[in-house]
């Protein structure tokens, strides 16, 4: 029950660091940090359900092999091989542990940054019309940059879309 609980937990930071991504204009990076998080996690869960099938495989052999008693000492190599394999597990799960850890103080830190971000954006915004207001000259004067601004980007846009017909036609 503890990995589903791990793997769940890593599954809802995942969603909400994917949510917190969706919700602002992410850059490339962020994003494939994001699919990389995902990723490790199905490599963890594949993983985890192709050891417990082997766990499940040696527990069968197991069973199979105890109840002959020519195999005794083959037996004891088992059950060492067997404590080996836990240990190694239990090494494989505390890495895992550090990993959940690293992903869920980057996705922490990601928030806290996007915060910051939306905070001071907010605060440039309000400014800005706080400014537009006292002052009736610069409000025109920035209306005036919007509409040339917007102007700006139909005539790129006729342009590419120009661009891009030609292309097509040509091809």
């Amino acid at each position: 029950w503890y990995q589903r609980r791990v793997r769940a937990n890593l599954t809802s930071v995942n969603d909400e660091m994917a949510d917190l991504l969706g919700s602002v204009n992410t850059t490339a990076s962020m994003r494939h940090i994001c699919q990389r998080h995902r990723d490790i996690l199905q490599d963890y869960t594949q993983e985890y359900c192709k050891t417990k099938s082997n766990i499940q495989a040696f527990k069968d052999r197991e069973e199979l092999l105890g109840s002959v008693h020519q195999v005794n000492s083959f037996k004891n190599g088992l059950n060492n091989r067997k404590q080996d394999f836990f240990l190694k597990e239990n090494e494989n799960i505390m890495g895992a542990d550090g990993v959940t850890n690293d992903t869920i103080s980057i996705a922490i830190a990601t928030k806290e940054n996007l915060y910051a971000q939306r905070g001071g954006l907010a605060g440039i915004s309000s400014k800005m019309n706080a400014i537009s207001n006292k002052f009736p000259l610069i409000g025109s004067l920035m209306n005036k940059i919007n509409v040339r601004s917007r102007r700006d980007s139909i005539i790129i846009a006729g342009v590419i879309t120009g661009c891009l017909i030609a292309l097509f036609l040509l091809s």
